[in-house]
């Protein structure tokens, strides 16, 4: 619980709240996320009798390097001061033919070689260590700091994994394409989505292996009071979130005219599969995760 009394008091330290979005994507939902947060540390401090003015709210998008940054910026509202920074990449070795991770064929880690999840999960790990050495340099000791990771729920596999193996029908229909000659193979093999679900183990495991911060609380966020009842999820908007996260890149790799096309074969593959419709496969969870720096 924070105390707001002792944070925006005139001896503390730094009257500086710090926020950062780990996956802003592009849309303006990730500004609607953030102000939530403002506004109910605003109520939280007014409900205390104490003055809101008195706070800096610093905002850290950070997202893939290969984001189109420049559609966020051109959302950032006028009255507010934003820090964006890229988090990740492809690991290098996906896209070398001469390395046992080479990923021809597939756009994800989920269906290749046990190499490709290898490197991928080492990537994940490096981006998230360095993640925390920043956040070490921020943060004054005993200084908290909350996460909201996304996860592979216990006992499920990347395969398992429903966002994942759609971008699996996303990448089949990028295939049929390069067969009917629409693209080049080259570019298909080359074209690797940068994400990688963890466990809650792996999460773990690089916290404690940076050392800086101990795990305060750890828990799966429960979403059933949200997701309450079986609502099926109109296929349009399934092919609108998929254009919404991964648009701007197939815009870069392969060029704006093959978007609505690659789409519309999406939507109609998705709703020939059992994606959507088998039990085996399992949304990714959101761990809450609550770290306090250690006193040097």
């Amino acid at each position: 619980m924070l105390d707001t009394k002792r944070f925006v008091s005139p001896l503390a330290a730094s009257t500086t709240f710090c926020i950062a979005n780990l996956g802003c994507s592009v849309g303006p939902n990730t500004f609607i996320a953030v102000q939530n947060i403002i506004e109910s540390l605003e109520v939280k401090v007014s409900s205390d009798g104490l003055s809101s003015e008195a706070i800096e709210f610093q905002v850290f998008f950070n997202d893939f390097s290969s984001s189109d940054f420049n559609t966020l910026f051109r959302l950032i509202s006028c009255d507010r001061h934003y820090f964006v920074a890229g988090l990740t990449e492809v690991p290098k070795e996906v896209v070398d033919k001469d390395s046992p991770a080479w990923n021809k064929g597939r756009i994800d880690y989920a269906y290749g070689a046990p190499e490709v999840h290898e490197v991928y999960a080492a990537q994940f790990a490096r981006d998230l260590e360095r993640f925390l050495e920043a956040r070490e340099q921020e943060l004054m000791c005993r200084g908290l700091m909350a996460l909201v990771v996304p996860c592979l729920l216990y006992g499920t596999t990347a395969q398992q994994c429903t966002l994942i193996a759609m971008g699996g029908v996303l990448g089949s229909c990028l295939i049929d394409m390069a067969i009917e000659g629409l693209l080049s193979e080259n570019d298909v093999d080359s074209f690797n989505l940068p994400r990688y679900y963890a466990s809650q183990q792996e999460l773990e495991a690089v916290i404690k292996r940076n050392g800086s911060f101990s795990i305060e609380r750890i828990e799966l966020l429960d979403r059933s009071k949200i997701n309450r009842g079986n609502i099926r999820v109109p296929l349009s908007m399934v092919t609108s979130y998929f254009m919404a996260l991964l648009e701007g890149l197939i815009k870069e790799h392969f060029g704006a005219e093959i978007v609505d096309w690659l789409f519309d074969r999406f939507e109609k593959k998705i709703e020939e599969s059992s994606t959507l419709s088998d039990a085996g496969y399992k949304s990714p969870g959101e761990l809450f995760i609550l770290l306090k720096r250690k006193v040097a």
